[in-house]
C-alpha cells in the first residue's frame, strides 16, 4: 500500500472512536470533492452554468465548517486520551 494511502487511513493520536472515524472519512471526502470541483470547475461551469459557482461556494463553506468541527472534536479526544495516559503513570 502506498504511504500516502496508509497515512489517510491511520488516525492521528488517540484511539479513534467510530464517530471520529466517520467524521474523518467525511472530512477527507469533502476535501477531495472540493479539490476535484476546483480542478474541474471550467467544464462543470460550462455544463451547469451559474449553479456550479453556487455549488462550489457551498462546498467550500461546508469543507471549512467541517474542518473546524472535526479538529475541535479530535483535539478534545486527544487531550482526554493524553490526560488519562498521564494519570495512569
Amino acid at each position: 500500500m502506498p504511504l500516502w494511502l496508509d497515512l489517510l487511513r491511520t488516525p492521528m493520536a488517540a484511539p479513534e472512536t467510530p464517530k471520529l472515524r466517520r467524521m474523518r472519512f467525511i472530512w477527507q471526502g469533502l476535501c477531495l470533492t472540493t479539490a476535484t470541483g476546483a480542478g474541474l470547475f471550467g467544464p462543470i461551469h460550462r455544463a451547469v452554468g451559474r449553479g456550479a459557482s453556487i455549488a462550489m461556494v457551498v462546498l467550500v463553506f461546508a469543507c471549512v465548517f467541517w474542518t473546524v468541527f472535526y479538529l475541535m472534536r479530535k483535539q478534545r479526544a486527544d487531550r482526554a486520551f493524553l490526560e488519562a495516559l498521564v494519570e495512569i503513570e
